[in-house]
């Protein structure tokens, strides 16, 4: 009988791979071939969710660094910091996962991280864009009013 290998994926990873290790167990490379292959998938769409969330966060905050100075918090500046040392975790777990890879993803995330900080700023953003240099190497922090 062959595991239901998307709906185990969807339930957790770990009792995925610990149904490969049963199936491994049974000699079934068969179905260790068809759970791996799901697993490597799940864990892939996981990684990638995981860098457009910490990309979408970042670029928000960026944004409402930017268009509201009189706002500006100590707040603000660790989650830009703690987004870019996730993003350079991911990077490190998953190499596929490089700049190419954001500029890939760049547009979308920053129309959604626009829409989520317009509405926490209650005001439209006249911002159309951000550089990877705002996003990535500039410094945000209150000591510092560019």
């Amino acid at each position: 009988m062959m595991k239901n290998w998307e709906q185990l994926s969807t339930e957790s990873h770990l009792l995925l791979a610990e149904a490969v290790k049963e199936e491994l167990e049974r000699g079934n490379l068969a179905e260790v071939q068809f759970g791996l292959q799901t697993l490597i998938d799940a864990m892939s769409r996981s990684d990638r969710r995981a860098m457009e969330s910490f990309l979408t966060v970042l670029m928000a905050h960026v944004i409402k660094w930017k268009s509201q100075p009189e706002k500006r918090s100590v707040s603000w500046a660790k989650t830009i910091l703690n987004a870019r040392r996730e993003i350079k975790r991911i990077q490190k777990d998953a190499p596929s996962l490089n700049r190419a890879y954001l500029e890939s993803i760049w547009t979308e995330c920053f129309n959604d991280a626009k829409q989520e900080a317009e509405l926490e700023m209650q005001k439209k953003c006249d911002l159309e864009s951000l550089s990877w240099n705002e996003v990535f190497n500039d410094e945000y922090n209150l000591t510092n009013y560019e």
